[in-house]
């Protein structure tokens, strides 16, 4: 669960500003727009409409593009118009998002207002018109249409995010896209007006349908995903809304982000949040970030299912301290542990796209914040996986933004180090999601369109590597294998190895992410049958047909004692809780090269975080393995894992160790 972004006062201090007032009538027609200069030649522009095949986005020749963005909010508060236009400038911010490489800009904005332009309601926003001359006499909808002008005239794509039901600063708080008299059925007409009012401007080129949809089981309203029709199941409701959209612009991109927490194997939405051992029936992530329902129920779009691209968010433990980061965790464990499970295995079994659509925040201040911002980095860069960053704002109270509090001066160390490497660029130059305007402008140099990116071939890295040699299977104990391939080759080169496991006829799924040709495959059960496969990924994101499947039996066998054993040790305790650390100890000859450790819960306690171990909590019951790091213990030797739990501290009957 987690807490946030709230939007902290700003005070607008000896400006000249157009004073808010109360919604007036305005036509509903789109006004006319400012006259700018032709953003490119004069033959008539190429659509720039896109549309997904598999995990990737392409445009409408099939050329694969690269969405890399930032989130720019303002249009969804009370103020009901960009953020910022009290000190800077609309037009030199739009051009240094797009100088700077960023393609496209998503736009928190809520039904509400959709609904007040819909009936012709504006409001005369707060904008200095001192450095924002050019927007006297524009009411908020008029300042929207000249963005947009000004955003073709640089080369930038817009994405539109519901962010809440309610004009509201902290609206993104309440959990569901209702809320009041903004009924389910006007949430989907705010959708239908804003799509025909633009479905001729292929600026506008995707529709998020609604930001963090979250809630715990047992609070109410709360977001659920199933294949019910249901009014609080988000998959129901994005799916609607996508359809309504697409029944009127076929072309735009539909975004369907997760929810906040789904069941565990075996529960239902009807369970308890915890049984009566206090273990967990649900798993939960990030709001918007748990796409774990979209495996078995997926979004159905119908004929138009090539516009869906799933959209989670991530964060760092500066907005929300997770479980995964109270102990030690690297790109490798949050992508074993948070990333593939929630939302990752979408894009690695090419089910469709991902964008992130928030992550991001502060840059030098902790350092689990700047290794988890620099992990998400490296994997949207390994897996060209579409994002924008949350945000261009400073006055976002948990995670700071790209601009410092001027509003005109960029944070550069956030900028050079975290979003630049991961915006799209070709030869030392940012790519335009147009295909006739460069980022920045017809005469920019520094960057190139869509159609120079793909003239003459000059495509980037397209070709796959090689499929790797079949696993072999080695050091087989009841409970863990070991794998080795022969090398993938590639034209440019191979980045990492994807491991798929699938048990008898269930399908396979990927269990590893490594560097090398060999995995110790851990976790298994005795007396199993598994098939395994690989893969071979290269730096484009190209992936490589799967190796030729290894078949392996586990031998008959258990969480017996296998050459270690297990020591519980209560370190500290308070009211309601405890710490405590277990130690494993290699008593055989030879080194161990993993680890197990079970133990069920005694009555009334419960394991809340792991740390220098991998914990999965089943029906009450813990284990407990090995991190890469520590699982090689030498004969006699010993290692020691530490936790936390709610409850006395009681020391469990049955600890036990298994080893290979």
């Amino acid at each position: 669960m987690s807490v946030k972004r709230s939007v902290r006062g700003v005070a607008l201090a000896a400006c000249v500003v157009v004073g808010l007032s109360a919604p007036a009538t305005a036509s509903a027609a789109p006004p006319p727009r400012a006259a700018l200069p032709p953003a490119a030649d004069s033959a008539a522009p190429t659509a720039d409409w896109l549309h997904t095949e598999g995990n990737k986005i392409v445009d409408e020749s099939g050329n694969q593009v690269w969405l890399t963005g930032v989130n720019w909010f303002g249009f969804n508060a009370t103020e009901r118009v960009f953020h910022g236009l009290w000190s800077g400038n609309i037009e030199t911010i739009t051009r240094q998002m797009a100088e700077r490489g960023i393609n496209i800009v998503r736009v928190p904005i809520s039904t509400q207002l959709l609904l007040e332009w819909k009936a012709g309601q504006t409001v005369m926003p707060n904008v200095n018109l001192a450095a924002n001359p050019e927007l006297a006499g524009m009411n908020n909808l008029q300042i929207f249409d000249h963005w947009l002008d000004l955003c073709e005239k640089y080369g930038l794509k817009v994405m539109l995010d519901v962010h809440s039901a309610e004009a509201d600063n902290s609206g993104h708080i309440y959990p569901v896209w209702w809320k009041g008299n903004l009924t389910p059925e006007k949430f989907y007409q705010g959708w239908e007006w804003v799509t025909a009012r633009y479905k001729t401007n292929d600026t506008i080129v995707a529709m998020d349908i609604k930001n963090e949809p979250h809630g715990q089981p047992n609070e109410s309203p709360r977001a659920k995903w199933d294949g019910s029709t249901d009014v609080d199941n988000f998959k129901h409701a994005c799916e609607t809304a996508g359809r309504r959209i697409l029944a009127i612009n076929p072309k735009v991109l539909i975004l369907c982000e997760g929810i906040e927490t789904y069941p565990r194997p075996g529960k239902t939405w009807e369970s308890p949040k915890t049984n009566p051992d206090l273990s967990p029936n649900y798993y939960n992530n990030w709001w918007g970030g748990n796409l774990r329902g979209a495996r078995e129920f997926p979004i159905d779009l119908g004929a138009n299912q090539d516009q869906l691209v799933y959209s989670p968010h991530d964060y760092g433990p500066l907005v929300y301290e997770q479980p995964w980061f109270q102990g030690d965790f690297d790109k490798t464990s949050l992508t074993n542990d948070v990333w593939r499970p929630n939302w990752l295995y979408l894009h690695e079994d090419d089910t469709a796209p991902l964008l992130i659509g928030e992550w991001g925040g502060r840059l030098g201040q902790d350092a689990r914040q700047d290794k988890w911002l620099k992990a998400l980095r490296d994997l949207m860069g390994e897996y060209k996986l579409h994002h924008t960053f949350w945000c261009l704002n400073p006055n976002s109270g948990d995670t700071g933004g790209l601009l410092l509090d001027d509003w005109k001066t960029w944070d550069e160390t956030k900028y050079n180090q975290i979003l630049k490497p991961v915006l799209w660029q070709h030869n030392g130059k940012f790519v335009s999601l147009d295909h006739q305007v460069r980022l920045g402008g017809a005469a920019s140099t520094t960057s190139i369109n869509l159609t120079e990116r793909y003239a003459g071939g000059s495509a980037d890295d397209t070709v796959a590597p090689t499929a790797p040699g079949r696993p072999a299977a080695s050091d087989v104990t009841a409970n863990a294998a070991t794998l080795t391939w022969a090398a993938a080759t590639d034209n440019v080169g191979v980045t990492s190895y994807e491991v798929l496991r699938a048990v008898g006829t269930a399908p396979a799924t990927v269990v590893a992410t490594v560097s090398g040709t060999s995995y110790r495959a851990g976790n298994l059960s005795g007396d199993t049958t598994y098939t395994f496969t690989v893969r071979a990924r290269d730096a484009a994101g190209n992936v490589s047909a799967l190796s030729p499947a290894r078949i392996v039996t586990t031998p008959a066998g258990g969480n017996g004692d296998g050459g270690c054993a297990a020591t519980y040790q209560l370190t500290n305790a308070w009211q309601g809780g405890f710490q405590g650390d277990i130690q494993v100890k290699n008593t055989g000859t030879a080194q161990i090269s993993s680890w197990t450790v079970t133990w069920t819960n005694p009555s009334g306690t419960t394991i809340s975080s792991v740390w220098n171990g991998k914990l999965t909590t089943t029906g009450g019951k813990n284990t407990v393995s090995n991190e890469p790091y520590n699982g090689k213990v030498a004969p006699q030797a010993s290692t020691t894992f530490g936790f936390t739990g709610t409850g006395a501290g009681t020391a469990p009957a049955d600890l036990s160790c298994a080893a290979s």
